[in-house]
């Protein structure tokens, strides 16, 4: 059994042809002058040799066999060389807040010619002819499902939504690079090679660096975390008509290139579109939906829907390559067709997202570093590659001022103009895969494919850090205005932002709402907030209900919206007109979560943001079960919240939801109030004060003081006796209202203080400050008993996880924090 291979020169006749083959391999002229492979479209520039195939498996050292001289063994060394580079370079770029594109491109560069492939040795052992065969083939695979994966993601919805400033934009750094560029390449024809002095080549380049494609953008505002930023959004709107824009571009110029063989190859390319786009849209999405219909409301789709729908990304890549199109078009199309989000598109995700970016990818990367030579980009000379290269410059620049140019003739503001910019300027994998078709029609040669790969990698090195210094996207939530309950005039309504999660959490927050006694005097506005994670699509969407009050198919993908919103207007109608209501969803990763949140409160002129959290005990430990990863929506609020925060902890699950009022004012509810001072236990207070409205609402307040007055902050403390005397003054008579004080030396006498307050009685609600203000003496030794004191607060932490503690409730406030 024998293989084809190309060669540089002709091997010696021996039993281990292979090896010296491999060597031959690595020759100037394979690198410089041949493509990628052969194929019956195109001969490689060397000659054809037979060599030795080798097996697949070894028998092992104890027979004396060297297994990584086996085709097997040989891949999965490359892979783990691979994954470990990839890793490695990821950490040395962190701080310099690089994206994971850079680390992979890097660690595809490193071993190829430029640094270690330049050793014959290395070559002969990690990377001999055989294995890079494979490499590609693998590259291509995960090429075709990335691209495929990004079109699941991809929400065509989101064109018919997006505003007139997006679709300006769009155009104008679509068409004036385009122009640009094109111009500039007829300008310089002269200069260029046979191949890509045609007006398809220069077509196809000038169209390529004139797109913007959205899979690049989504992946560097996700690690920026930029998604639900207005840049963001701004960014993936145009991302996408541009995407839509620009595939008609290269659908033309592909169709002309088949124009440069002869007529006739251009009317098979248009059947062959014809069909595969009818048999995608006749056959393929019909059998989407009915999977779809199948499958049990709330429930994944099934694992045999699954395979067969990966098993359809490469029949359908076979089907493109086949016709002569590109091989990464079909796996797109047909991830354009798959509805995105639960159940089908999330689903897809789920399950292919982490295996395709952490074992598939490198292969591809691994098959892109191998051919990235920048010594020949240097022997080919300015001659040969200085035509592309101010093509390509001339495109980078041109896209940049063309964004520019239309961001300020929308009004867009000029930072924000700036980091649109940047981030539309921004080059990624489907360009990789672009680069790589160049190279296969002959567009470019490997030389040219080196100098495209270098300037990517500077272009994302570049760019991607300057748009974290330049933007800020908490910088709009910093307000100068006091958004505080104790800063409302009585009589003004509040504003209450509340954060769901799930249905579980509606009841408490809607006792939270009712205790907080809501009348025609005081009235109440709440601005309802469902958080849904965003799985299985790449662009955030935020719904306000009042304006879209039935969203597509929103209430059919996500059951539990209906629910918890007709729970809301349930409460809102037994309220009459003391409670206005407002409804939104959210669609966000969870590391963006917060942006939504604290723009909503900035829209909305939130006075507070009520966030729940659940308790959990198992035995007698308590943990916390937070809404993401290790910086929790929770964290990142209180960090950015242009108003205060309340964090409500559910502890018992003991509350009904009320839909009437308790009658002839008899208390039902026990409150407490721990005011250990400072700005936080003041925002309780003022909120306790609302409550005591309540006639069904009985209410403790307890002020801790230091028995070593040294550690208190005079001003805070003035504060905090004007607001205890104010408070007392104007509920003396009310006998539902018991203030105490009571003075302690350590954190080991406020814990026992604690203690003893809850069993001596049973409180419904335990309200507490976070930590502002607080002297230290009084925590002094507490903050070794607590696991979760940055997100809760030391007492905050303690009255919701100690089981000496019982109680429904726990409120844990944060007073708005001024931000400059």
């Amino acid at each position: 059994m024998v293989r084809v291979f190309p060669a540089g020169q002709p091997l010696k006749s021996n039993a281990w042809t292979w090896r010296a083959h491999s060597l031959a391999y690595h020759t100037r002229m394979d690198m410089t002058g041949a493509k990628f492979h052969t194929s019956n479209r195109g001969t490689a520039a060397v000659p054809l040799v037979c060599v030795r195939a080798q097996g697949s498996h070894a028998f092992g050292l104890f027979y004396g066999q060297n297994p990584i001289f086996v085709s097997y063994d040989m891949v999965l060394a490359d892979l783990i060389l691979m994954i470990f580079l990839i890793q490695t370079v990821r950490f040395l770029l962190k701080p310099f807040r690089q994206p994971r594109l850079v680390a992979e491109l890097i660690a595809g560069i490193i071993i190829g010619p430029c640094l270690l492939g330049k050793s014959k040795r290395f070559n002969e052992i990690m990377f001999p002819l055989y294995s890079r065969f494979v490499l590609r083939t693998l590259g291509i695979f995960a090429l075709m499902l990335w691209v495929f994966v990004s079109g699941v993601k991809m929400d065509l919805t989101l064109i018919k939504r997006s505003g007139k400033k997006h679709l300006y934009i769009a155009m104008v750094s679509v068409m004036l690079p385009f122009l640009t560029v094109m111009a500039i390449g007829l300008i310089i024809r002269k200069l260029m090679d046979q191949e890509m002095a045609k007006i398809s080549s220069i077509g196809g380049i000038a169209s390529g660096l004139s797109v913007t494609t959205f899979p690049i953008h989504y992946t560097v505002l996700e690690e920026l975390n930029l998604l639900s930023s207005e840049v963001g959004n701004m960014a993936l709107s145009v991302a996408l008509i541009s995407d839509s824009i620009g595939m008609n571009f290269i659908t033309v110029f592909e169709a002309l290139k088949q124009v440069d063989i002869s007529a006739g190859t251009l009317v098979w390319y248009l059947i062959s579109m014809v069909v595969l786009v009818a048999f995608l849209l006749s056959a393929i999405r019909p059998a989407l939906f009915w999977i779809i219909d199948h499958t049990p409301e709330g429930q994944a789709v099934h694992e045999s829907y699954v395979v067969a729908i990966l098993l359809a990304v490469f029949v359908v890549g076979f089907l493109t390559d086949m016709f002569g199109l590109a091989v990464c078009f079909g796996p797109f199309c047909l991830g354009l067709l798959i509805p995105n989000g639960p159940p089908l598109g999330a689903t897809l995700v789920e399950k292919s997202e982490t295996i395709l970016k952490e074992i598939m990818m490198p292969f591809a990367f691994a098959f892109i570093g191998l051919h990235t030579d920048f010594s020949a980009m240097t022997e080919a000379g300015w001659t040969t590659l200085g035509p592309l290269f101010t093509m390509v410059i001339s495109g980078y620049v041109s896209k940049f001022l063309a964004t520019m140019i239309g961001a300020f003739m929308v009004a867009v503001p000029s930072r924000d103009s700036l980091t649109l910019s940047l981030v539309l300027s921004l080059r990624g994998q489907v360009e990789l895969a672009l680069y790589i078709h160049w190279v296969d029609k002959n567009m470019i040669r490997l030389p040219g494919f080196s100098m495209m790969i270098f300037l990517t990698t500077i272009l994302l090195a570049t760019l991607t850090p300057l748009i974290s210094v330049i933007y800020d996207p908490s910088k709009p939530y910093k307000v100068l205005k006091r958004r505080t309950i104790q800063h409302t005039p009585p009589g003004e309504e509040v504003r209450i932002l509340v954060c769901i999660r799930n249905k579980k959490s509606v009841p408490s927050l809607v006792n939270l709402l009712e205790v907080t006694y809501p009348t025609l005097q005081n009235p109440l506005s709440v601005y309802a907030f469902h958080l849904v994670e965003l799985i299985g699509r790449a662009n955030p969407v935020f719904i306000d209900h009042d304006n879209d009050p039935d969203p597509d198919d929103l209430y059919i993908r996500f059951p539990d919206s209906e629910a918890i919103r007709n729970a809301l207007i349930l409460y809102q109608e037994n309220r009459d007109e003391s409670v206005k209501l407002h409804f939104f969803t959210a669609l966000a990763a969870k590391r963006t979560m917060f942006q939504d949140v604290c723009k909503l409160a900035l829209n909305s002129k939130a006075t507070i943001i009520i966030l729940p959290l659940d308790r959990q005990y198992d035995g007698e430990m308590g943990t916390a079960e937070q809404w993401g990863g290790g910086q929790t929506l929770n964290t990142e609020v209180l960090s950015h919240a242009p108003c205060s925060v309340g964090l409500l902890i559910d502890k018992a699950h003991r509350w009904h939801l009320p839909l009437t009022r308790c009658s002839g004012g008899t208390t039902s509810h026990d409150f407490i109030v721990l005011f250990l001072g400072g700005p936080d236990s003041r925002e309780c207070l003022a909120y306790a004060d609302h409550m005591v409205a309540n006639p069904n609402v009985s209410l403790t307040l307890v002020r801790f003081l230091s028995s070593n007055p040294e550690g208190d902050d005079e001003r805070q403390k003035k504060l905090d006796d004007g607001l205890v005397t104010w408070f007392w003054v104007k509920n003396e008579a009310n006998e539902r209202v018991i203030y105490r004080e009571v003075v302690v030396k350590d954190g080991a006498d406020t814990a026992a203080a604690i203690k003893a307050m809850a069993e001596e009685k049973f409180y419904h609600l335990w309200i507490v400050g976070r930590k502002q203000g607080i002297n230290e003496s009084l925590l002094e030794g507490l903050s070794t008993w607590t696991d979760n004191q940055e997100e809760l607060g030391i007492i905050g932490d303690y009255v919701s996880s100690s089981d000496f503690v019982d109680a429904d409730s726990v409120l844990v406030v944060q007073k708005q924090i001024l931000r400059v």
